[in-house]
């Protein structure tokens, strides 16, 4: 699987998403942290951080005992140039070009 199909895969359930929002929010929450803003298990709610680590959009550092999640938004601007950015600013330029002639 390649790494586009990673972060794909990780950005899939909705679930995951809002975890990334709320990293995005504020970086550094614990397992626990998480876990009160997301109605899941804890054990579910780990899977799904490990998907996300995997993907490299969270990094995990340890702090003590604990472990501190951290959105890392690399994966998802590579994300966005392979495959959003080169598909919309031509194509969005000529389609607009062509409303001002109209």
């Amino acid at each position: 699987m390649t790494d586009d199909d990673l972060v794909f895969k990780a950005l899939a359930d909705p679930t995951r998403r809002l975890m990334l929002d709320l990293l995005f929010a504020r970086e550094g929450r614990t397992l626990g942290e998480l876990e009160s803003q997301v109605e899941m298990t804890r054990f579910g709610l780990a899977k799904h951080l490990k998907v996300l680590e995997e993907a490299g959009l969270v990094v995990v550092r340890r702090s003590g005992r604990e472990k501190l999640h951290f959105l890392n938004p690399v994966p998802i601007r590579l994300i966005h140039d392979r495959w959003i950015d080169k598909f919309t600013e031509r194509h969005v330029s000529a389609l607009l070009d062509l409303e001002d002639e109209s």
